[in-house]
């Protein structure tokens, strides 16, 4: 399946070939990919690069590579950053790539709507969970310390903010109730890194109990002998990231997002950690630093999407991210984090 030319951010940490990007918007090398991404997808990128490359398609392809918090990364682009390819956290980041017109409105018009990657959100915890950490309501004790990345600059941490609020509501709770919550979540945070990467380094420098994660970060710290182990609440949230092509990209990236997109790419996110975008996606049935590595990816009880229970990130970016200036509202969540005062000790 070929997608139009729009942006993605398939934050690909390349093998030999992982130069900064930098400069215009698109290579001018017709063998070159730039590929602009998210932090936490760097170790995917690189398995399904080289995979990539042992097909006719991709055998003589390099690739340029930078990857950093999903909203500074997408505005850079916007600024003149080189990119064919774009591999954001959270839908927005691409939108707004289309608003400079430098990718395709019809970007997310597939049938996997634009998404490449999934995961959903879990709670990372120190080795035998000192602080028996099971709920959404162990994260609100007294004394209880949060580590997660800061919904300014990091995508992952905006899915973190939207699961910790959503499943207040859906366990029947009104939005006064989630927004009192969330007031007590963030005042429970102890440090808000820029990026998901970076909000896993702190926690494995030993700031804080819990760490507020993608499951993919969880899985792949274990592969990596970083290991800290990690809950799935019984109520969480899909992360869906997408990915895009530039308008003016280079042509080869089209086959690279078309087998991002085929079983043997979505068999390296498995097997770094993400869930298949599909469930019919083979990937031998065990994935290495899973909490149980021959069920890697259970089905969690009830799990949240932004499209069905928050009306979709053009809806809920400015309901709860809003930044209060240039007209915009000031989110719940930019409220809770203004009040703790937590942004400011970063």
């Amino acid at each position: 399946m070929k997608f139009k030319r729009a942006i993605t951010s398939a934050s690909a940490g390349l093998l030999v070939l992982g130069l900064a990007a930098c400069g215009g918007s698109g290579s001018s090398d017709a063998d070159t990919i730039s590929i602009v991404g998210f932090a936490v997808p760097e170790a995917a990128n690189k398995a399904i690069a080289s995979e990539f490359q042992k097909t006719d398609a991709g055998k003589d392809v390099r690739f340029k590579t930078s990857y950093g918090p999903s909203g500074d990364q997408s505005r850079a682009v916007v600024e003149g950053l080189d990119a064919d390819y774009v591999h954001f956290s959270v839908a927005t980041d691409v939108t707004r790539l289309v608003d400079a017109d430098l990718v395709a409105d019809t970007w997310d018009d597939g049938e996997n709507k634009g998404v490449v990657s999934r995961s959903v959100v879990v709670f990372g915890v120190r080795e035998g969970n000192p602080k028996n950490i099971q709920t959404w309501d162990d994260l609100v004790k007294p004394g209880v310390e949060i580590v997660t990345p800061n919904p300014a600059s990091s995508g992952a941490a905006r899915w973190n903010a939207l699961a910790a609020f959503g499943q207040v509501v859906s366990g029947g709770g009104s939005e006064a109730d989630a927004t009192d919550y969330i007031n007590k979540f963030f005042g429970n945070v102890v440090s808000l890194p820029s990026s998901g990467r970076d909000a896993t380094t702190s926690f494995l420098g030993g700031t804080g109990d819990v760490l507020m994660a993608y499951e993919n970060e969880a899985i792949l710290a274990a592969q990596n002998g970083e290991g800290f182990e990690y809950v799935i609440p019984e109520t969480s949230l899909l992360i869906e990231n997408p990915g895009a092509v530039l308008e003016d990209a280079a042509p080869v990236a089209e086959d690279w997002l078309e087998f991002v997109l085929s079983d043997e790419g979505q068999k390296q996110f498995a097997l770094t950690g993400f869930r298949p975008i599909r469930d019919d996606v083979d990937f031998g049935g065990e994935v290495e630093g899973a909490a149980d590595p021959s069920d890697p990816f259970p089905t969690v009880p009830t799990l949240l999407t932004v499209d069905g229970d928050f009306g979709g990130w053009a809806e809920a970016a400015p309901k709860f991210f809003g930044t209060g200036t240039e007209g915009e509202p000031l989110g719940i969540i930019t409220a809770a984090i203004e009040a703790s005062g937590k942004a400011e000790d970063e």
